[in-house]
C-alpha cells in the first residue's frame, strides 16, 4: 500500500515502484486534513464573500462574468463535466490512464483545490479497483488544464461515460454497482478542480521518461555490440578525451562502453583504419547529449508531479482564492518537444550504424547474408529503420510553436503540450523500433567475426537475443524476425 503524502517529495522512483508492484493507494493522514480543511475554508468563504468567485459561483473560460444562482452551484459542476467530455481519436493507453488517476490524486492531495475528501477516495477506488475511465488522446490544448482528457476520466465519479475493466470496456453504472461503489455529487469548484490540470499532459510524459531511462541502456549496449562487430576502435570513448569536454551524459556513455566491451577479443586485434565513421565514433556524444536531456526533462516532470496545477487555487492559510495560471502547460510542452528532437536523435544514429554494418565494410559481407544476390539478407530492415527515421523527423516538429485562440479570446495563448505528449510517446516507441532492427543486424554481423569473440557483456546479450531470433542464413519472412526483436527488447 503506498500512501499519498503531500509532505513528502514523490518521484518517478515511486512511480516506477508502484506501477511494477502494483500497489493500492491511500491517502496519508496529512493529506486528508489538508483536503478537508481546505474544503471547509471554501465553503464559508463562499457564504460570506458576496463578490463572485471565478468557477465557483460563475461560468467558465469567456463566461468567467456570468454569475451562478446559490442554488445551481452542485448542477453548474456537473455540466461542466459533462460537456468537457469531448474527446477524440484513439484511446490513450490504459497505463497512462492509471497514471492519470494516480497524478490527479497526488496533485489534490495538496489541499488547494477545494474538493470533497469523498471525491478523492473514489479516485482511489478507481484506481485500486482498475476501473480505468475511456478517455482520447485528442481535444486538449494543453492550457486551461488538459479539459478534454480529464473530463473523459471523471466523469466515472458521476456514474457517466465507459471504463475498461477486466479487459473490456463497460459501462460505468454497470461496474460500480458491481463494486459498490456510489456516485458523487459535486460540489462548488469540484468539477473545476477535476478537469483544471496538467494530468494528461504529466502521465505521458512519466510514462515516457519511464522508457527513456531504458531505452538509454539499450542504446548503449546495441551500440557497443554495433562497434565490436564493425571491428571499430575503442579509443574515442577513452576517459582523457572527455574530461576536456566534460558534459555529464558524455562521461557517463564513454564509461558505459569502456565497462560494457571489457574484455572484447575483438576490440584488442589491431585496427587497419585511422578511424571510424561518426555514427561510431562520436556515440559519447550522441547518446550523451540525449542522456543529458532525459535528465533535464525529468526534473521538469518530477517538480509537476509535485505541483498544484488547477485553478482557482485555494490558500486558507492567507484568506485568498486566486485565479491563475498554473494549468498552462508551456514547461511541460517544451521539454517534451526537446525530448521528442533527442530521442529521434537516438534513433537517427542507430539507423546510421546499421546502414555501416549492410555496407560490406570491415570483411563483412554485404547485407550480412553469405550469398549476397541470391539472397537478400538484411538489405531491406533497413529500408523499414530509414522509413521509421524520417517518420520520428516530420513528429519532432515543436508542437509548442503553436497556439489556437479559444474561449472567446480569453484563452489566447495556449500551449499544446498534449499534442507534444502524444507524439512524445509516437516517437520513443519507433526509436524502439530502430534500435531493434539494429540489434539483428549486430548480433549477425557479430557471427561474422568468429571465432573471435566480444566482451561478456555482449556474448551474453546476444546469446540471450538468439533464443529469441536466430542467425539469419537465407532468406525467409523477415517481419516476425522484426517484431521477435523488438518484443526482446522490450521485455529486456
Amino acid at each position: 500500500m503506498f500512501s499519498i503524502d503531500p509532505s513528502k517529495r514523490f518521484t518517478l522512483e515511486d512511480v516506477s515502484s508502484i506501477l511494477s508492484k502494483n500497489e493500492k493507494l491511500q491517502l496519508s493522514d496529512t493529506a486528508k486534513k489538508n483536503i478537508t480543511d481546505c474544503r471547509d475554508y471554501l465553503e464559508k468563504k463562499v457564504k460570506s464573500q458576496k463578490e463572485p468567485i471565478y468557477g465557483i459561483n460563475t461560468g467558465f473560460g469567456s463566461l468567467c462574468n456570468v454569475q451562478i444562482e446559490d442554488a445551481d452551484l452542485e448542477k453548474l459542476q456537473e455540466n461542466l463535466v459533462m460537456s468537457h467530455a469531448c474527446g477524440m481519436g484513439e484511446e490513450v493507453p490504459q497505463v497512462i490512464v492509471k497514471l492519470m488517476l494516480l497524478l490527479k490524486i497526488q496533485a489534490l492531495s495538496y489541499g488547494k483545490s477545494g474538493v470533497q475528501l469523498i471525491t478523492v477516495e473514489r479516485l482511489i477506488d478507481l484506481y485500486n479497483n482498475d476501473v480505468l475511465p475511456v478517455v482520447y488522446q485528442l481535444g486538449s490544448l494543453g492550457a486551461s488544464g488538459d479539459l478534454a482528457p480529464l473530463a473523459h476520466l471523471c466523469l466515472p465519479l458521476l456514474g457517466k461515460g465507459e471504463v475498461n475493466y477486466y479487459g473490456k470496456k463497460q459501462n460505468t453504472s454497470d461496474v460500480l454497482k458491481s463494486l459498490k461503489l456510489e456516485t458523487v455529487k459535486l460540489k462548488s469548484k469540484e468539477g473545476l478542480a477535476l478537469l483544471n490540470g496538467t494530468q494528461f499532459m504529466s502521465a505521458y510524459g512519466v510514462h515516457i521518461l519511464l522508457k527513456a531511462e531504458k531505452l538509454n541502456q539499450n542504446a548503449d549496449l546495441i551500440g557497443a555490440m554495433s562497434l565490436d562487430a564493425f571491428d571499430g576502435r575503442i579509443d574515442p570513448f577513452k576517459d582523457h578525451i572527455h574530461t576536456i569536454r566534460p558534459h555529464s551524459g558524455q562521461l557517463q556513455t564513454a564509461k558505459a562502453f569502456q565497462s560494457i566491451l571489457e574484455g572484447s577479443e575483438i576490440l584488442k586485434q589491431t585496427k587497419k583504419q585511422v578511424q571510424d565513421p561518426y555514427s561510431f565514433r562520436c556515440i559519447p556524444q550522441v547518446h550523451g547529449a540525449t542522456k543529458d536531456t532525459t535528465a533535464y526533462v525529468r526534473s521538469v516532470f518530477e517538480t509537476e508531479i509535485n505541483s498544484v496545477t488547477d485553478n482557482p487555487t485555494i490558500f486558507p492559510e492567507h484568506d485568498e482564492i486566486i485565479s491563475g495560471g498554473n494549468f498552462h502547460g508551456q514547461p511541460l510542452a517544451l521539454a517534451l518537444d526537446f525530448l521528442c528532437i533527442a530521442i529521434a536523435e537516438l534513433g537517427s544514429i542507430s539507423e546510421r550504424r546499421t546502414y555501416q554494418l549492410i555496407a560490406g565494410l570491415k570483411n563483412l559481407p554485404a547485407f550480412l547474408i553469405a550469398k549476397p544476390g541470391l539472397d537478400s539478407g538484411f538489405m531491406i530492415p533497413q529500408y523499414t529503420a530509414a522509413s521509421i527515421v524520417s517518420q520520428n523527423k516530420q513528429l519532432c516538429t515543436p508542437a509548442s510553436a503553436d497556439s489556437i485562440v479559444s474561449s472567446n479570446g480569453q484563452e489566447d495563448h495556449v500551449s499544446m503540450g498534449a499534442n507534444a505528449a502524444t507524439k512524445c510517446l509516437k516517437v520513443i516507441e519507433n526509436t524502439e523500433r530502430v534500435l531493434a532492427i539494429e540489434l539483428m543486424n549486430s548480433a549477425q554481423a557479430l557471427e561474422f567475426r568468429r571465432p573471435l569473440r566480444s566482451s561478456k557483456t555482449i556474448e551474453n546479450l546476444h546469446a540471450s537475443f538468439r533464443k529469441k531470433v536466430g542467425f539469419i542464413e537465407h532468406d525467409k519472412i523477415m517481419y516476425k524476425e522484426l517484431d521477435a526483436a523488438l518484443n526482446f527488447l522490450l521485455e529486456n
